[in-house]
């Protein structure tokens, strides 16, 4: 029966079984089933091996982001106190992403909107005033002699591991659990200085 493949020296795992029984058969040049399978699969292990590491990566993007918008919040901060707030700063975001007439704003319309790459930004004045809001140059919010600006995950474990915050001091901390900082920083528990 397999004489065929056997004067043509093909080994019997080689052989096409129906030309070796005599049949004739018209192959279309298709995949069968099997190939498809094989290939869905090994697709979805190389998806399973690279899509945790997607999103580790968009994770530390985020973070990236999250903590270059607070070091722009602590640079606003400084130039709203150096020139528009009398010495104080800005007591909200809102405030210092408003121009004064005829200037521009002290931070970035990006962070304007108090999200943004998976984080969530905000500033709180707290202390003293030092300028009332008439008398600021964009004469949005009070000036304060102290404020906390933070940068928070959104999704804590998706859109970041860790939060950020900035006071007058211009020095940056980080909590690892992603929760939100409060005043006044200082390094205790999960909360350290951003090295």
């Amino acid at each position: 029966m397999f004489q065929r493949c056997l004067a043509t020296g093909t080994s019997l795992f080689f052989c096409d079984l129906p030309k070796a029984l005599g049949a004739q058969m018209h192959r279309n040049g298709g995949f069968t089933l099997i190939e498809l399978l094989i290939v869905v699969a090994i697709i979805g292990i190389i998806a399973a091996i690279a899509i945790p590491g997607l999103v580790r990566a968009r994770e530390s993007g985020n973070e990236a982001s999250a903590i270059g918008s607070v070091r722009a919040i602590s640079a606003g901060q400084t130039a709203f106190a150096a020139t528009c707030g009398g010495g104080g700063y800005a007591a909200s975001l809102n405030a210092l992403a408003t121009p004064p007439p005829g200037g521009v704003a002290f931070v970035s319309p990006d962070l304007a909107g108090g999200t943004k790459s998976g984080y969530t930004h905000a500033v709180t004045g707290s202390g003293n005033v030092v300028l009332a809001a008439a008398l600021t140059c964009n004469t949005t919010a009070d000036s304060m002699s102290t404020y906390l600006g933070t940068a928070t995950p959104i999704a804590v474990g998706s859109t970041g591991h860790r939060s950020f915050g900035v006071d007058q001091r211009g020095t940056i901390y980080q909590d690892y659990t992603g929760a939100v900082l409060v005043s006044p920083l200082a390094t205790a528990g999960t909360v350290t200085v951003l090295q």
